[in-house]
């Protein structure tokens, strides 16, 4: 309903330099940042909606702010290197990692029958161009094993020498989380964005629910005690949402199907956002925008509304419904059940290009192939990611 604009004018303006913009002082890059298992992919882009059409009054933007949560700092090993192409630009590409939690520590978030462990349940990298005409996310499986960084040394996986992917949470946050990022897949994180579980629910409520394409019957009668009847059109309510975003124990029962139906579950949401009968809804808006706040933390760089609004208004030119989420490619290891792999996930050597993509500020190209986005499905769908869709129990 309001555009960027209308969010300068609703209290949300921004003064100073915005997140990924250079400043001109010696020629020199420089950033001014104010301050549920989740769905995975791209919880920020319910974030930028969110804040960028809510009409606000100034106590209700206070309110949302008093909401927001800062950890810890991220630390970078190195400086940021902008690629050649974009060296010449007023804005540099910015890498945003979300977070969902797995702290179980609310009512009802033991539905599926796992512990919690205080580990990030989802991890999802989202990429912003520096042109700001495209931005994609990456959904990284929280059992894939990497080699361990200073932070998670103590952590290492029975005899493997590596670490599950999730442990780096439960050693030191969501900043460790981006030291694994930045060291195992070599991207720069800018920001991260972490968000509780416990207030999923809430948000898909204040939006009125979300509807999934659901292909067959997917029914798990042992741990979350659900079934979720097929259909083009099936109404998801808070609770069955999360459900369905923590559904593991269905089909082939890996955490890899999981992360293609939360994909399939995040681009619902967001074009239930888009759409104009929440767009009408101030009401609704402000609902889920503080639901939102009240579930994340992020780095102290961005932890205000105005400064995720100065991020928020990166995305402006880009087409919330084209963003595509894709997931690092992967395997579960081909070993014997005797060896410690047996069960974990495999992170394959094509995630070394998609994740060169991501740090010279590529395109996706070839990496779109069974991707999933919000409205506006690939054209062409192969036999591969036919049966990719399959396998996770969601449509093609």
């Amino acid at each position: 309903m309001l555009g960027l604009a209308a969010a300068g004018t609703m209290g949300f303006g921004s003064s100073g330099t915005l997140p990924g913009v250079r400043s001109s002082s010696r020629g020199r890059r420089a950033r001014s940042r104010g301050g549920v298992r989740l769905v995975t992919v791209v919880v920020t882009t319910q974030l930028v909606i969110a804040l960028l059409t809510a009409t606000v009054v100034y106590a209700a933007w206070r309110h949302l702010d008093a909401n927001l949560r800062a950890g810890d700092r991220i630390q970078h090993a190195r400086e940021k290197r902008v690629p050649k192409q974009d060296q010449q630009l007023a804005t540099e590409p910015v890498n945003v990692l979300v977070l969902g939690t797995d702290s179980r520590t609310a009512a009802g978030d033991s539905i599926d029958g796992e512990a919690g462990c205080n580990c990030s349940d989802t991890t999802i990298l989202v990429h912003l161009s520096a042109d700001r005409s495209s931005a994609y996310a990456v959904s990284i499986p929280r059992d894939a094993l990497v080699r361990p960084v200073a932070c998670t040394q103590d952590r290492q996986y029975l005899d493997t020498h590596l670490v599950e992917w999730n442990q780096a949470f439960a050693a030191g946050g969501a900043a460790c989380t981006a030291e694994q990022v930045q060291e195992d897949l070599h991207v720069y994180v800018d920001d991260y964005v972490v968000i509780d579980f416990s207030g999923f629910r809430t948000m898909v409520d204040a939006i009125g629910g979300v509807n999934v394409c659901i292909p067959f019957q997917l029914s798990d009668p042992k741990y979350a005690k659900v079934t979720f009847e097929p259909g083009k059109s099936v109404h998801l309510d808070g609770d069955r949402a999360l459900a369905y975003a923590r559904l593991r124990h269905v089909l082939a029962g890996t955490d890899i199907g999981r992360i293609k139906r939360q994909q399939v579950f995040v681009a619902a949401m967001t074009d239930k956002l888009i759409s104009a009968d929440t767009l009408s809804r101030p009401d609704r808006l402000y609902r889920f925008a503080d639901a939102l706040t009240r579930s994340i933390t992020t780095n102290p760089e961005i932890a205000s509304v105005k400064a995720l609004v100065d991020l928020a208004r990166q995305f402006r030119d880009v087409d919330l419904r084209h963003i595509r989420f894709v997931t690092l490619p992967n395997q579960i290891y081909d070993v014997p059940r005797s060896d410690p792999r047996w069960g974990r996930v495999q992170i394959l050597p094509s995630a070394n290009r998609l994740m060169r993509t991501v740090d010279r500020d590529q395109r996706l190209g070839a990496f779109t192939r069974g991707s999933t986005s919000a409205g506006h499905p690939a054209k062409h769908v192969g036999e591969e990611a036919k049966a990719q869709a399959a396998a996770a129990g969601v449509c093609s």
